[in-house]
C-alpha cells in the first residue's frame, strides 16, 4: 500500500501543502510530521513518498523521493520571513513542478489550492490588466490550463458587471437556515436532520429561529438589507404555517426597502406542494431552486434522495404554472456510479426544461458523509468526474441560454474540479456572488449558521458560529445571539 510522508517546517503552510499532494494523489494515504526530517541517509521504502517542504533563511525548497529511487529537489532564494503570502506562492510553485516532474502529469487547476480562484482573477483586473493580461497572469503565476484561466476571467468581468453600480459595502445579506430534510443523502455533510425523527421539534427550532431574527432586527438598524436566501437542509420540509411564521418575522423585523433578491430553495421535490408554494408568492419570493442533483433514477435511489424522476419533473411544472419565472436546479457530477453517459442524460432532460439558472457541482465527500463512513460498503462503486464531463455540462448550458456567473471549490472534490453557476442574463443569483466573493458583510441565523463580517474591501473577514446541532442551538440560543453582537461591534 502507498504512503506519502510530507516533512514541513511552516504549520501555517500545511493545509496548501497537503491539498496539493492530495490532488497528485487523491487516493494515496498522506501523514503529515509539523517537526523533524527524514535522516539525511533514509530512503524511502517501497511505496513510500517522502515529499519535503521547507522554509530556512534566505531560501524555501522543495524534495521528493519515492521507492529509493534518486530525489527531485527545488530551492528558490528568497526573504522568507519578510513576506508570507510570497513565501507561500513560491513554495507552492516549487511543489507543483516537483509533482508534475514525478508524476508525468499536469492539473488544470494548476497549484491553486484556495477556495475563490475568480477572487484572483478580479483582483488583476481590478489592478488595470485587460482580461488577455488577467489570463496570463494566471497561468503563470499558478500554472492553470487556458480553459480555466479562461473561465476565472470571464466570469470575473461578469460579476462586475452584474455588480456595475451597485455598492455591497452599504449593506448586508442575511443567511436562513433551515437544518431538516426529508432524508439524509449519502453525500452531505450538511447540518442535516432526518424530518422524521425531529418533527415534534421543529415547532420549537421555529420559534427559537424567530427569537434570533428579532434580536438582529436592531443591530441592522440603518443598515439595507440587499439579498436574503433561506437554505438548509431542505426550507420546504416546513409546513405551510411554520414557513409563513418565519418569512412574516423577516418582513416586521428587517428593512426590506432595499431587497434585491428574495432565494428560497425548494431543494427536494418531494417536500414541494402548492400550499408551500402560495406562501412563497405571497411573501415575494424572488428566486426558487429546485435540485434534482441528477436524473438517474438507479443513482436517486443509491444516495437516498427517496424521490423519483418523475417527482423531479412534476414539482418543476408546479412551480412555474404558479408564476415563479427565475428557477435554479442544481446538478452533482460525480456521483457513485456515474459517468459521461449518465450525466449527458441528466443534462438532456433539464435542457428541456429550460430553468433559469443550473449550478453544476462537482462531488465533494467531506468527512461527515456517510458515504465516507461506509465507504467499505461502496468500495465498488466508481466515482467520476472529469474535464470532459464538465466541460460537457458547460457545452449545455451554454446552448441553454445560460453563461457562468460564479465559480468555486472544495476540499476533496471529485478530480480536482471546480463548482459553477451558470445563468441567463438578468437571473444570475446575486447572493451567490456576494457571498462567494466576499464582497459584502452576510448575516447568518439558524443552527449551523456562519456568518461573515467584511472589511476593508473583503482583505478582513471575521466569522461568527452558529452551532450546528440543533439541540445545542435551542439550548444556547442566547449565547449565539450575544456572539453576533460581539460580531457587529468588530463590523461598525
Amino acid at each position: 500500500m502507498c504512503e506519502i510522508q510530507i516533512w514541513i517546517n511552516r504549520q501555517e503552510f500545511e493545509y496548501d501543502i497537503y491539498t496539493l499532494v492530495r490532488a497528485f494523489y487523491p487516493q494515496v494515504h498522506t501523514v503529515v510530521h509539523h517537526i523533524g526530517d527524514p535522516q539525511d541517509g533514509e530512503v524511502p521504502g517501497d511505496g513510500q513518498i517522502f515529499v519535503r517542504a521547507w522554509c530556512e533563511e534566505q531560501k524555501v525548497c522543495v524534495g521528493y523521493r519515492r521507492d529509493g529511487q534518486p530525489g527531485i529537489y527545488r530551492e528558490a532564494a528568497m526573504d522568507t520571513h519578510r513576506d508570507r503570502k510570497e513565501t507561500k506562492s513560491r513554495l507552492k510553485q516549487l511543489l507543483y513542478r516537483v509533482l508534475e516532474e514525478a508524476t508525468g502529469q499536469t492539473l488544470v487547476w494548476g497549484n491553486l489550492t484556495g477556495i475563490r480562484p475568480v477572487k484572483l482573477a478580479a483582483a488583476f483586473l481590478e489592478e488595470g490588466m485587460d482580461a488577455a493580461q488577467a489570463r496570463a497572469r494566471m497561468e503563470e503565476k499558478y500554472y492553470l490550463d487556458r480553459s480555466k484561466s479562461d473561465l476565472c476571467v470571464e466570469i470575473a468581468l461578469r460579476e462586475k458587471e452584474i455588480l456595475q453600480g451597485f455598492d455591497p459595502k452599504e449593506g448586508y445579506s442575511l443567511y436562513v437556515g433551515i437544518p431538516f430534510c426529508p432524508s439524509i443523502c449519502m453525500y452531505c455533510s450538511f447540518s442535516s436532520y432526518p424530518l422524521d425523527k425531529w418533527k415534534k421539534r421543529v415547532d420549537a427550532y421555529v420559534d427559537a429561529l424567530c427569537k434570533e431574527i428579532r434580536a438582529v432586527g436592531p443591530m441592522v438598524q440603518g443598515r439595507k438589507l440587499h439579498t436574503i436566501y433561506i437554505g438548509g437542509g431542505t426550507p420546504t420540509t416546513l409546513e405551510p404555517g411554520q414557513m409563513d411564521k418565519v418569512l412574516s418575522c423577516l418582513e416586521e423585523n428587517l428593512p426590506f426597502s432595499d431587497l434585491r433578491e428574495f432565494t428560497a430553495e425548494a431543494g427536494r421535490p418531494d417536500s414541494i406542494t402548492r400550499e408551500k408554494l402560495e406562501v412563497f408568492r405571497a411573501h415575494k419570493i424572488t428566486r426558487l431552486s429546485v435540485n434534482p442533483q441528477t436524473m438517474e433514477q438507479r443513482t436517486l435511489d443509491l444516495i437516498g434522495r427517496r424521490h423519483t424522476v418523475e417527482d423531479v419533473l412534476e414539482a418543476y411544472q408546479i412551480v412555474r404554472e404558479m408564476g415563479f419565472d427565475n428557477v435554479n436546479m442544481d446538478l452533482i457530477v460525480g456521483l457513485p456510479g456515474e459517468g459521461i453517459r449518465e450525466v449527458g442524460h441528466t443534462l438532456s432532460k433539464i435542457r428541456k426544461l429550460a430553468p433559469d439558472s443550473l449550478t453544476v457541482h462537482s462531488l465533494a465527500i467531506k468527512r461527515a458523509a456517510r458515504l465516507r463512513l461506509f465507504s467499505e460498503e461502496h468500495r465498488e462503486i466508481s466515482f467520476e468526474n472529469s474535464c470532459q464531463i464538465m466541460g460537457m455540462a458547460e457545452r449545455y448550458a451554454r446552448t441553454m441560454g445560460l453563461v457562468p456567473y460564479y465559480l468555486y471549490r472544495q476540499k476533496n472534490m471529485a478530480g480536482d474540479l471546480e463548482n459553477v453557476g451558470y445563468a441567463k442574463v438578468g437571473k444570475a443569483c446575486l447572493y451567490n456572488i456576494l457571498m462567494m466573493e466576499e464582497k459584502q458583510t452576510i448575516l447568518s441565523v439558524g443552527a449551523g449558521g456562519s456568518s461573515k463580517f467584511v472589511e476593508k474591501d473583503g482583505k478582513t473577514v471575521t466569522r461568527v458560529e452558529n452551532v450546528k446541532d440543533v439541540t445545542h442551538y435551542l439550548d444556547r440560543l442566547d449565547e449565539m445571539i450575544e456572539r453576533k453582537k460581539k460580531g457587529m461591534e468588530v463590523w461598525v
